[in-house]
């Protein structure tokens, strides 16, 4: 089987919550997050398992190897265990002689520590090296570490101490003892053991490897309890000094070596926080060591396959206090005959570079994909590390990889989601006032047809009414009190005449006539048909004297008196009284005229009804309340808006009130056919 053939781990899409965690804790970079979910790319996966440690969703499956484990126990061939020195860490609840038994009683021919084959890995580590003075080397040992050096580091290849890993060298001393049928089964913490177990350069000394994980679920599916399993010994050779392996800087101490800070010949480093710059470093050469001595977890004790929850140092206590009970049996004379007996074995292997790196973006690339997500400068770079990368680069980085997304990105996120919120407040307010536009079109269609109806009924009657009004007064002579009486019924029918015009203008069927029209010709032309009187001083301005829009100057001309002579009426007779009119552009494509005055203030529980058909602040007899009705459905026939605003409390500012028409500066929206914006024949402002 090629290397990388097989998926070490895999994400499980519907528990995937995607929180980056697994991005961020992936020394090779081998997750890429795609439609919001994280996925793992199995040919740049190095087993190392960090994923499946930090997952907290328990949303990455591993390679499962049991059911073809469980197949070659029952197959015709003999099995052999080949256990990692880490197992005391890992089943404290058994003793050394309970763990083999209950791997006897699961149908292992043969128990063997891999310890030993650490021993003969240590010493054929210090051979080399002592071969080779002045090399620099890596040491191989952890297939997670192989794997990251051949396809991220793949000029340091040369560098990869030629020597076959432990597991491996234990299964070769289980095949010189039992023969080439013995099958030989890996149990350990290591995810990396079954990439390294399925590649052919191993050749095929290891039929599959166990996670302990694995172990326990084999062991529960056959039925066997290790705590009531009988106590069996482990086959020999036993472990020397390889039972260290585990734990970080074992192979120093096993092969006899030290870490001098002085001399610097052995470098050891661990962890996935450390391991990468270590490698830099190291092919970078500004490691001037002989051998590093390098790890991916924090020691086999740490490995991804282990079941325990204990912390670190509790399991490296376990490991001495199990190595210092071996030590008191150990033989060192026995040990070393089974040493010797296996000095002819060919630990040695090749490494070959598999480069897998992607092409690096250059930085003005990099600076493109920053600016999508408004990184404009370095002072956008937040770094966040939200995303699971080290910085914003890194990240940029991955998305023009294909590993990752925008969308990672936490600040950009929240910017969007703002941006976003802004534009459904808008949306929002849009809404609210075209439905409240709506509700008052609704309105005003009603009144009006209701108004049409009462004025055509009305009218008639009350013209008879002022005509014997009159007659009777030329008839009534001298009689003073029944002129008076008759003139105040010819006043009162007048008035209800000129409320029933009033109903006619705003129930009349009138269509808009768009002709070009200057704002400043419109608005002198609408105030030569006012009277103002002298306590009031008027203000025109015009930002652009020669601003022009599509109008019907005569009714939007009625518009601006009816707003004026409501701004005068407001300012009654109060000192420094003062309207200002102005008009200017508003934006590109509409214009707008202002009426201000400084007078009282229309209350805020009055000013949303301003619009409405018969509603008036007046005293009876001032006023019909129609005048802004109509205007509120002129200025809508113009495809415009016209709005109120106010201030009605001296403590919070100066008082007064301003009315704003905006109408488009370009005829491409006529109205609708029938003079209303919604078709009807009427004044509707809908």
């Amino acid at each position: 089987m090629e290397p990388g053939s097989i998926a070490l781990v895999t994400t499980i899409g519907e528990r995937c919550r995607t929180c980056y965690t697994c991005v961020r804790e992936c020394p090779a970079k081998a997750i890429r997050i795609a439609d919001g979910q994280a996925q793992v790319i199995h040919e740049r996966c190095i087993g190392c398992g960090n994923c499946v440690e930090v997952c907290s969703q328990d949303a990455k499956l591993v390679y499962d190897s049991v059911d073809a484990v469980e197949r070659l126990l029952a197959g015709p061939d003999p099995v052999a265990a080949a256990v990692a020195p880490s197992f005391p860490a890992d089943f404290p609840e058994l003793g050394e002689d309970r763990f083999a038994g209950m791997l006897r009683a699961m149908g292992f021919d043969v128990v063997h520590e891999v310890g030993f084959g650490a021993d003969l890995v240590a010493a054929a580590t210090r051979a080399h090296l002592a071969d080779h003075p002045g090399g620099h080397w890596v040491s191989t040992s952890c297939p997670a570490i192989v794997s990251y050096v051949e396809y991220y580091h793949p000029e340091l290849t040369a560098s990869l101490l030629p020597l076959v890993s432990p597991m491996v060298a234990s299964a070769k001393v289980l095949h010189r003892l039992f023969g080439r049928d013995l099958k030989v089964v890996f149990i350990g913490p290591c995810i990396a053991k079954k990439g390294e177990a399925a590649r052919q350069d191993g050749d095929g000394e290891v039929a599959a490897a166990l996670t302990f994980r694995e172990l326990r679920k084999l062991a529960a599916r056959l039925d066997v309890d290790g705590r009531t399993a009988p106590p069996a010994a482990f086959d020999a050779p036993r472990a020397g000094l390889g039972a260290v392996f585990p734990l970080s800087r074992g192979l120093v101490q096993a092969a006899g070596m030290s870490e001098d800070l002085a001399t610097g010949h052995v470098v050891s480093a661990d962890g996935r926080q450390y391991f990468p710059e270590a490698i830099r470093e190291f092919e970078a050469g500004d490691l001037d060591a002989e051998l590093l001595d390098i790890l991916c977890c924090n020691g086999c004790i740490m490995g991804a396959g282990m079941t325990t929850a204990e912390p670190m140092f509790r399991r490296r206590a376990r490991i001495s206090r199990y190595v210092k009970s071996r030590q008191r049996e150990f033989d060192p004379g026995h040990w070393q005959i089974w040493v010797d007996r296996c000095a002819d074995l060919d630990l040695a292997r090749n490494f070959a570079p598999d480069d897998r790196r992607m092409r690096e973006p250059s930085e003005p690339e990099i600076d493109q994909i920053l600016a999508r997500m408004g990184k404009l400068d370095h002072t956008d770079e937040l770094n966040c590390r939200a995303c699971g990368y080290e910085t914003c680069r890194a990240h940029a980085v991955a998305i023009f990889k294909g590993m990752a997304e925008s969308e990672m990105c936490l600040p950009y996120v929240i910017d969007r989601l703002r941006s976003t919120v802004d534009q459904l407040h808008e949306s929002h307010q849009e809404l609210a006032s075209t439905q409240e536009q709506l509700m008052h079109s609704e309105r005003l269609a009603s009144m009006g047809q209701l108004a049409a109806g009462i004025a055509h009924e009305v009218n008639n009657p009350l013209g008879v009414v002022i005509l014997y009004a009159h007659l009777l007064q030329r008839e009534c002579g001298d009689n003073a009190r029944l002129r008076e009486e008759l003139s105040l019924i010819a006043d009162q029918a007048d008035r209800c005449k000129s409320i029933v015009a009033g109903l006619l203008d705003f129930a009349r069927q009138n269509k808009v006539e768009l002709q070009p029209v200057a704002m400043g010709e419109l608005i002198d032309g609408a105030l030569r048909g006012c009277v103002m009187p002298a306590n009031v001083a008027l203000v025109v301005r015009h930002e652009d004297p020669g601003l022009q829009a599509p109008a019907d100057a005569g009714q939007l001309g009625q518009v601006l008196i009816n707003l004026v002579n409501n701004a005068v009426a407001a300012l009654g007779d109060s000192p420094g009284a003062r309207i200002t009119i102005t008009s200017a552009p508003q934006g590109s494509d509409r214009v707008a005229i202002a009426v201000a005055d400084n007078g009282p203030g229309i209350a805020p529980d009055v000013l949303p009804r301003v619009f409405e058909p018969f509603f008036t602040t007046r005293r009876n007899g001032q006023g019909t309340g129609l005048g802004l009705a109509v205007s509120y459905g002129i200025v809508k026939m113009h495809r415009g808006d016209i709005a109120a605003v106010s201030n009605h409390d001296p403590g919070r500012g100066p008082t007064g009130t301003t009315f704003t028409i905006t109408l488009p500066a370009r005829n491409g929206n006529p109205p609708l056919p029938g003079g209303g914006p919604d078709g009807r024949n009427h004044d509707d402002p809908a």
